[in-house]
């Protein structure tokens, strides 16, 4: 939608601007307009930002900034006279009244963003033959945002700061609407690639020499000062060496958290780390003057706490996103929240993220997940009282901050409110995350009372047009609004006398900005007017009069509401910092909270899906009886899903009878079959247990996975150069460089980008290492039917099929996996399912016919075996 400029601009639709005079760094300052002189005199400090500059009624763009913003967000681009000797510069600009949702829009697009206010009436300004003083009151960042219409309400916004030296580095990363700040040290380039990709952060600060430290990379840019392993995905800020040296970082930590050391947060002997969150913590203050940040304790954390799921394997089992279009719905995370607050939207997403390598950790999750699919009235009591709970994280950061408006504190106090309730609900609880919710601190209710005794039911939006303090709190403020309230009354009944002295039926008392309280007359009852009446103006068909009273009473109501309007701002204030002081308190409830709702919508999905609580336990083995797949099962009709088991391991339990259930399963069947819907099945049922939820099965008994490796399809990678074959031999690479003894490995078709007989040598290869070499627990899906041979030569490898039922011209997909190896791949049947003319149909069982008879490549394969086990 384009938006015209504002009203200064003097040459609206006369054609597009001269551009030459686009960049003011190429023109003579002084020869400028006081104004422009003022825009690039604030353009020099935030040469980073798009300055949007408030003129009026709108906020105004110029020069080169003008350009981009006319570009970015579609709108008119303008210009307007910048001085005699300069002539005209380009301009742009948004109505003062959307520019939260514009400045959204170019945020998104990975710009930063300096505002300027006027920060005095213009009347006074003019009154005194002068400009009107500006000053930027937000810098908006797109790691830095508090404002609830620029954030997803159930996702993290984080801004993220990275130290490297050699292999090692150290990430910081905090989320400023919700007081989050962790931080981190490893020795591997590609965990920090990973980590990165993990987070989603939606900016980077990078310290580096570059001279020009007004850079912000958008995604998608590369620079030659930013290292390979950082992706090119994220919006990278440029930051100065200097805050991120190890001394400055330290004394800035230890200054911002009252501490003498750092060994209380963890970090004392991570050098790294601690370089990352000191940097990280002078770009919030630098960009944040206006409004500190209130930021929780630094805390520390180690990667190898967590299972690990690299981006592809992450990308690949549809964890937060789909493959095919990038969209929530269809991915396990649309099919597992149910989750009645942002802040358990937000939780919900960080434990899939990061699930948990501790069982006890494990099971506290289970037990309480337990005991609310056994309470029914107490699920759906929780439930019903989670949804009257704001984002108690955000509202108090927001707070903290000094950015809150009056609504956000009674939101706040709305929810404080609903604590004690919750505590009463779940007094008899036993498991852990719900006895966390049975003590609300006192502070906390005593908090949410005074919010509701200051504030009126429904307070404006504005906090300094007035109208949101109760009476009876502030003695002053009482007696303003009685004095306030005298002359309003006074001016009420003026209307009335003065029909009756001057015996004008018609007679008006108005008001408006510009001229305040009038006496409104028709100008044919003009000869009527008292001798004690001043004329104020003259339109077509009224005059408009003062009385010497009437502007006494209008100075003193003007001046008492301005006074009025100052002292509710004032009480309001320190509302809102008394709510900043109890920040951690509140934070550590809402923690508790959001892990409870959490929870709470694991148990209801687990009851309405018949979830079972899955055995976890010290060893390797995973059995996993009549398991589903958590996505597909709901998007079919109730009982359309075919339900398969898996065991994979060494069975403990069964180990005196000899009986050994396999590491790796060779995986064969025809194409569209559902092999692929059985990896990912497989993998998304461990990694749910593994946050601690119940899963999709009759049964489950399941050995703590370190990780998951996942690769299923592939993609040319044109940015990069490479072909399917070569991302497909990378992904494969990394696995096998990185899987170990506790890895679950799902594979879905290895060697088919290539010659026959290279790809099934790769796939034999892979399969053989990963049984023989790694022992790494693994399904293999193929059709390269020649690696059934495999079960015979490794006591660890078994076939498995997905069966079909042949009929006279047809087959039928049973979706059933079952013991044995398939001896074709029904591919041609598939390719006549699809379409494919009858004629290549029947050529293509002509060609296969032959291919077969004098095919050698099975009795290669035994040969080469039996050579090398005899060797």
């Amino acid at each position: 939608m384009n938006v015209p400029p504002s009203a200064s601009s003097p040459d609206f639709n006369q054609g597009k601007p001269q551009l030459h005079n686009a960049d003011y760094r190429q023109l003579d300052i002084k020869k400028l307009s006081p104004m422009m002189q003022h825009y690039v005199e604030i353009k020099e400090q935030y040469s980073h930002a798009l300055l949007l500059y408030r003129v009026g009624d709108f906020y105004e763009v110029f020069f080169q900034d003008a350009c981009t913003v006319s570009e970015q967000l579609e709108l008119v681009l303008t210009s307007i006279q910048a001085g005699k000797e300069i002539g005209r510069v380009p301009m742009s600009g948004v109505p003062h009244h959307a520019i939260d949702r514009y400045c959204a829009l170019l945020v998104e697009k990975g710009y930063a963003i300096a505002i300027c206010d006027q920060v005095e009436d213009a009347a006074t300004a003019a009154a005194q033959n002068r400009q009107v003083k500006r000053e930027v009151t937000r810098v908006l960042t797109p790691g830095t945002l508090l404002d609830e219409g620029m954030l997803n309400a159930r996702r993290n916004n984080f801004l993220a700061a990275v130290v490297i030296a050699g292999e090692h580095w150290g990430l910081a990363y905090a989320d400023i609407s919700t007081g989050e700040f962790l931080t981190t040290q490893a020795s591997s380039l590609e965990q920090l690639t990973q980590e990165l990709m993990r987070l989603q952060p939606s900016e980077v600060l990078y310290p580096t020499n570059v001279p020009d430290l007004g850079s912000l990379l958008r995604p998608g840019e590369k620079s030659e000062h930013l290292p390979s392993c950082l992706p090119t995905a994220f919006c990278y800020a440029l930051r100065s060496q200097t805050p991120f040296t190890h001394a400055e970082a330290r004394q800035r930590l230890l200054q911002r958290f009252k501490m003498r050391s750092l060994e209380g947060l963890g970090c004392e002997h991570l050098p790294l780390a601690v370089r990352a969150a000191g940097g990280l913590l002078e770009y919030l203050e630098a960009t944040q003057k206006e409004n500190p940040v209130a930021l929780q304790l630094l805390r520390s954390y180690t990667i190898s706490d967590y299972l690990i799921v690299d981006s592809q394997s992450r990308r690949n089992l549809e964890i937060m996103q789909t493959v095919r279009d990038g969209t929530l719905h269809g991915s396990l995370l649309w099919a597992l929240d149910r989750t009645c607050t942002a802040m358990g939207g937000r939780a919900l997403r960080r434990w899939f993220l990061q699930p948990l390598l501790d069982i006890k950790g494990i099971r506290a999750r289970q037990e309480t997940i337990a005991e609310l699919v056994e309470d029914t009235a107490l699920r759906h009591d929780l439930r019903q009282l989670l949804r009257q709970i704001y984002d108690l994280e955000r509202l108090t950061g927001r707070a903290g901050s000094g950015s809150a408006n009056a609504r956000d504190l009674v939101a706040l106090a709305d929810s404080l409110l609903r604590l004690p309730e919750i505590a009463r609900l779940v007094e008899n609880a036993r498991s852990p995350y719900l006895k966390a919710l049975q003590k609300v601190p006192p502070i906390l209710e005593q908090l949410g009372h005074q919010i509701h005794a200051h504030l009126v039911e429904s307070p404006p939006l504005y906090l300094t047009e007035g109208g949101l303090i109760r009476s009876g709190i502030n003695e002053q403020l009482d007696n303003l609004r009685h004095a306030v309230e005298q002359d309003q009354l006074w001016i009420a009944n003026l209307e009335v006398e003065e029909k009756a002295r001057t015996g004008i039926p018609t007679l008006k008392v108005g008001f408006n900005k510009t001229f305040g309280y009038y006496l409104s007359i028709s100008r044919s009852k003009a000869d009527q007017v008292p001798s004690d009446y001043i004329r104020k103006q003259t339109l077509t068909n009224e005059e408009r009069y003062i009385t010497p009273d009437l502007k006494e009473k209008e100075a003193r109501i003007l001046t008492a509401r301005d006074d009025l309007n100052r002292l509710e701002y004032e009480v309001f204030s320190q509302l809102r910092i008394d709510v900043g002081l109890q920040a951690e308190v509140i934070r550590n409830v809402s923690r508790a909270v959001a892990a409870a709702d959490v929870l709470c919508g694991l148990a209801e999905v687990a009851v309405y899906q018949g979830y079972c609580r899955p055995e976890m336990v010290e060893g390797r083995e995973i059995e996993i009886v009549d398991g589903r797949h958590p996505v597909v099962e709901q998007s079919l009709p109730a009982g359309f899903f075919v339900p398969n088991s898996t065991w994979l391991g060494w069975d403990n339990a069964n180990h005196e009878n000899d009986e050994i259930k396999p590491d790796l399963i060779v995986l064969t069947g025809p194409n569209a079959s559902g092999k692929s819907c059985y990896l990912r099945q497989v993998g998304l049922i461990q990694l749910m247990a593994q946050v601690g939820s119940f899963v999709p099965a009759r049964m489950a008994k399941l050995g703590v996975c370190d990780r998951i490796f996942t690769r299923v399809g592939a993609v040319d990678d044109l940015a990069t150069g490479q072909s399917t074959f070569m991302v497909e031999m990378n992904e494969t690479a990394n696995i096998l460089n990185h899987a170990t003894v506790r890895s679950l490995v799902l594979l879905d078709e290895i060697g088919r980008g290539t010659a026959t007989f290279d790809g099934l040598s790769i796939a034999w290869a892979v399969a053989e290492y990963l049984a023989g070499e790694i022992g790494a627990r693994t399904i293999f899906a193929t059709h390269y039917h020649e690696l059934n041979e495999l079960a015979s030569l490794l006591p660890n490898v078994a076939n498995y099929q997905v069966t079909v039922k042949e009929l006279t011209d047809q087959i039928i997909f049973l979706h059933q996996v079952r013991p044995g190896g398939a001896d074709r791949s029904y591919g041609i049947e598939a390719g006549r399912l699809a379409g494919l003319p009858g004629v290549v149909i029947a050529r293509a069982k002509q060609v296969m016919g032959q291919i077969e008879q004098h095919s050698k490549i099975a009795i290669g394969l035994r040969a080469g075996i039996s050579t090398k086990s005899k060797a």
